[in-house]
């Protein structure tokens, strides 16, 4: 077929991964992957719908591209993911310069619904009615939208918690896991290819196999990626507080290539409110989440993420949060302000705290959290580290540290690199200082 198809991505990484697939089935069905959507004949938009801004991000970028298209600068528009999975029939009365729509659940009907609006059809929905509730493996596991020597491992979709705040389950089903066969294909591959850092990922990672007697654990899972040679890396993202195990711990002490990192929402600090989120699960689990992970694991770096203005939140309330992260001291932290979604348990709830209010929370924790981030970094001045190089920019080398996750950690810069380092290699530096969330370092050889 002659047309070449540009993606958009917006969201998380698990969206990122399912724009990856897509390329995969294109590919396979021997149309053009552009290299910008700019110049492609149909641009494909596989958006979020998680909050309101992910929404508004969406709508802003599917409004730019029909009115490339207007310009007759490309052919068609193709709008697929989330908020497609959500929304259906409707996007299709709110954007009728859309030539075609794609949800979750029909990835492997990229190449047909591209054929129909190449021919010039118009208004192609694809998008089945009910919950998702399929998998999707990478034809082509080395073909990464990541621009870089990394990649994300996506083991799982959808989510079996019902946070009361969270659409998640309505949009991605109930909790899936993929084979443990086609993820460990996967991660050799990647690395048989040069991919020196996988970051795990799933809508709830650690519940990996608990869906099916036939799967392994998440430890067990671990334990086999670990077991595959070559110059790599695993970082763990998106976990749930209450499911870290002893044994996934003591995985993180003795593995050769997993990162002593975890990343773990706590969205809360106060009790009344995580029980009024529906995550009781992790009233427990959180209260001294960072001291046991920390006496557990020497050395661990944890990430969480806040989320403040729900409904009920009482100034002592977010005291009691502020109290909380002062304490816990996490080495990254990230704050949204609720978002009513409908058909979620927390919408029409009362006493929604004024936006305003629920802004400034924002602002004071994040504050508090620049404090900590100064503290702690002001720690690292000195020690040695392996650094993996992202990219060059004149002398300057940027990349990032086991302690570094991909887009939400921040960089590390390092001058003094000898002429034949190259993207991808993984050099030992020393922590020379920091900006803001960056880090400069030296090269040691």
């Amino acid at each position: 077929m002659s047309v070449s198809v540009g993606f958009i991505s917006l969201g998380c990484a698990k969206n990122l991964v399912d724009s990856q697939i897509m390329a995969g089935y294109l590919k396979s069905g021997a149309v053009e992957l552009a290299a910008a959507p700019e110049s492609a004949d149909i641009i494909l938009i596989n958006t979020c719908a998680f909050i309101d801004l992910a929404r508004e991000e969406a709508t802003e970028t599917i409004l730019s591209a029909c009115a490339h298209k207007a310009n007759g600068d490309c052919r068609a528009v193709i709008v697929t993911g989330c908020m497609v999975q959500r929304y259906r029939e409707r996007l299709a009365e709110v954007f009728p310069e859309v030539d075609g729509f794609l949800g979750v659940d029909e990835l492997d009907q990229i190449v047909p619904l591209v054929e129909q609006v190449a021919a010039g059809k118009s208004q192609v929905l694809m998008a089945a009615a009910g919950a998702a509730h399929r998998n999707f493996d990478p034809l082509y596991p080395t073909l990464l939208f990541t621009g870089g020597p990394f990649a994300y491992l996506k083991i799982s979709d959808g989510c079996n918690h019902r946070c009361a705040y969270c659409a998640i389950p309505e949009i991605r089903g109930n909790f899936r896991s993929r084979s443990d066969r086609a993820i460990l294909e996967e991660a050799r591959r990647m690395v048989e290819a040069g991919v020196r850092e996988i970051n795990v990922i799933s809508q709830d990672t650690l519940n990996y196999g608990a869906d099916s007697l036939e799967l392994p654990s998440i430890e067990s899972l671990l334990q086999q990626i670990d077991q595959i040679e070559g110059d790599f890396r695993v970082r763990l993202l998106y976990s749930y507080p209450s499911s870290v195990t002893p044994e996934l711990l003591e995985l993180l002490n003795t593995s050769r290539h997993i990162c002593k990192y975890l990343d773990l929402p706590v969205q809360h600090s106060h009790p009344e409110i995580l029980r009024a989120m529906n995550r009781a699960a992790a009233v427990d689990a959180t209260q001294d989440l960072t001291a046991r992970l920390r006496a557990a694991v020497p050395g661990i770096v944890l990430r969480t993420t806040c989320l403040v203005g729900f409904p009920g939140e009482s100034e002592a309330h977010f005291e009691h949060l502020l109290q909380y992260v002062k304490r816990s001291e996490f080495d990254h932290l990230g704050v949204f302000v609720y978002s009513p979604e409908e058909d979620t348990a927390a919408f029409g709830m009362e006493d929604l705290p004024d936006l305003e209010v629920a802004e400034e929370r924002c602002e004071r924790l994040m504050a508090l959290q620049a404090q900590i981030v100064e503290k702690k970094l002001r720690l690292l001045i000195g020690r040695e580290d392996e650094l993996l190089l992202l990219r060059q920019e004149g002398e300057l080398w940027y990349g990032r540290l086991p302690r570094q996750a991909p887009d939400v950690d921040g960089e590390t810069m390092v001058a003094g690199l000898p002429a034949t380092a190259r993207v991808g290699d993984r050099v030992l530096v020393t922590i020379t200082g920091f900006d803001e969330y960056d880090l400069e370092a030296a090269f040691l050889g």
